[in-house]
């Protein structure tokens, strides 16, 4: 299904039936990477929502550099778009930004909240952070002289240059998207979370370690965290049974 939102043509699915449950996938992702979780909500008896954000999956790019206030935005329009005000949420990695976000400005928008090995703490930078974001910056600007270019091959080195996720985004916008987004800190949010919530994660979890969700336990005033041993940034692949398990406890 589609519907349109800020003329962007938002693609979404809706399985199940019962109380809606909106799921929010991860960077570089989409609806089919969060579909153990809908499968997992609609067969405990909920109706599984899931969209795809805005350049992934089967939506179009925003039509600027967005940042996670953008995504968060659209979010909030596509809630209200379907009828899903008051839901219940299980959002992904940097489905987790726009939520912590979302949360904190209207705790109304959900009910339960289950975050799932999210995003949205800025771990510390260090000096090598620096050395390498400056060196970046160094040898873009000097890959546009030719000569130079030329002899130190510098444009090729770019295209290596940066995180996996940089790397495999096809286009500029979208890179300029990604450099908005993780430089967001959202520590200071999670004091104003209202909601119940629930904090899942895999021990093995490398993306976004358990530090960051022992973190989140401590500054969100009503949650909890359920620790899958032996999963990592996808726990709810790698321990499907285990995490079925947790949501319907917690859905309970």
């Amino acid at each position: 299904m589609f519907c349109e939102i800020e003329g962007i043509n938002i693609h979404y699915e809706r399985v199940g039936q019962g109380r809606p449950v909106l799921v929010l996938h991860g960077w570089g992702a989409d609806i089919e990477a969060v579909r153990p979780i809908m499968n997992c909500m609609s067969g405990l008896g909920y109706e599984a929502v899931a969209m795809d954000f805005p350049g992934f999956g089967q939506t179009p790019e925003p039509p600027e550099p967005w940042g996670v206030p953008e995504y968060a935005a659209l979010t909030r329009k596509f809630i209200e778009t379907v009828g899903l005000r008051g839901c219940d949420l299980i959002c992904h990695s940097f489905g987790g930004r726009v939520t912590i976000l979302l949360a904190s400005e209207d705790p109304r928008l959900f009910h339960r909240l289950v975050l799932v090995d999210a995003a949205g703490i800025r771990p510390p930078r260090t000096l090598g952070y620096y050395v390498r974001t400056y060196s970046y910056k160094l040898g873009k600007r000097l890959a546009k002289v030719r000569w130079i270019d030329a002899l130190l091959h510098l444009s090729e080195k770019q295209k290596n240059a940066g995180s996996a996720d940089y790397r495999a985004l096809k286009s500029d916008l979208m890179r300029a998207t990604l450099s908005r987004v993780v430089n967001l800190d959202l520590t200071e949010r999670l004091d104003h979370i209202q909601n119940e919530t629930l904090l899942v994660w895999g021990d093995q979890d490398t993306a976004t370690p358990l530090a960051r969700a022992q973190v989140m336990e401590k500054r969100i005033p009503k949650a909890g965290l359920a620790v899958l041993e032996g999963a990592g940034h996808f726990s709810y692949v790698d321990k499907y049974a285990q995490f079925c398990a947790v949501m319907k406890a917690f859905f309970a």
